[in-house]
């Protein structure tokens, strides 16, 4: 088998799994393909590296891997969907972070991973993606996200005012710090974080939240993935800040933005034990109060 393994910098306590993850896949005669500048750091950690393996760089580097290995927290995760794109490969995240609603792999847990995943005895939770549609070319042709996207202002004096319309019908003028729409996958980020609800990611759905709203009146509201959602932005700064996931880019309040569903998914890996409630439970410390 060929897997990829993606990752960034990550803590030195984590330098004996890292090392023995590749050590015990070497053992299973799994062949690895790392990205470039991950292979860079590992050398850097004094990590010993498989006696053979490829690199990659870019999205048309992993054609040949029947699946994609992230090291680190969600952040990494994210990046690494960016390598696959409409490609299929199944993507599983190990956890190396602390939060973790989508690397939910513990780095304690990687041999019984590893066998299973070598073993196909997992299944999986196909994940949509929202789609960034304007006339400029932005993000470099990778304009998806599997969390969010979201519009902000680039300083930190005065709110914006985004105009918002779905499916060319005329929603709301929101006047915040900026307005996200966020997939199901990503109800758990910054979402959540910004008063949104949990939604299950087998809902077909988009959440539009507003970003610190100054009328608290304003909601966020759950509409069909099916709806093309686009903005118009007023603000006394005339360049705002877009971003899919971790990526962000500059804009002009001239430019044309909306966003849909994406005409591909993103195959989340789930092992044996994996249970979104029971995610849930323990990410958001459910039932700790012993009031409950």
């Amino acid at each position: 088998m060929i897997f990829a393994l993606h990752g960034r910098p990550f803590k030195a306590d984590n330098i004996p799994y890292v090392q023995h993850l590749l050590l015990y896949l070497q053992k299973k005669d799994v062949q690895l393909t790392i990205n470039e500048s991950f292979v860079d750091f590992l050398l850097e950690c004094k990590i010993e590296l498989p006696q053979s393996y490829a690199t990659f760089k870019t999205i048309f580097d992993v054609e040949h891997v029947q699946l994609m290995l992230s090291i680190g927290g969600d952040g990494t995760l994210l990046e690494a969907a960016t390598f696959i794109g409409k490609k299929n490969i199944p993507l599983v995240g190990i956890n190396t972070g602390r939060l973790g609603f989508l690397a939910t792999t513990p780095r304690e847990e990687l041999e019984a991973a590893i066998n299973e995943l070598i073993d196909g005895s997992y299944s999986i939770s196909s994940r949509t993606l929202i789609k960034l549609v304007s006339e400029e070319k932005l993000f470099g042709g990778l304009n998806y996200a599997l969390n969010e996207f979201a519009l902000t202002k680039r300083d930190s004096s005065s709110m914006i005012t985004v105009h918002t319309y779905i499916d060319g019908e005329f929603l709301n003028s929101y006047w915040a710090d900026g307005l996200l729409v966020a997939t199901p996958t990503g109800s758990t980020g910054y979402s959540l974080s910004c008063g949104g609800p949990l939604v299950h990611p087998k809902t077909e759905n988009f959440i539009i939240t507003p970003i610190s709203p100054h009328n608290l009146n304003v909601r966020p509201m759950i509409v069909p993935d099916s709806s093309q959602i686009s903005f118009e932005i007023e603000g006394r700064n005339q360049n705002f800040l877009i971003s899919l996931d971790s990526r962000s880019e500059i804009v002009s309040s001239n430019t044309k933005l909306s966003v849909k569903k994406e005409d591909f998914q993103i195959q989340l890996v789930e092992l044996k034990n994996y249970n979104y409630y029971k995610t849930l439970r323990s990410k958001l410390n459910w039932g700790l109060d012993a009031r409950n």
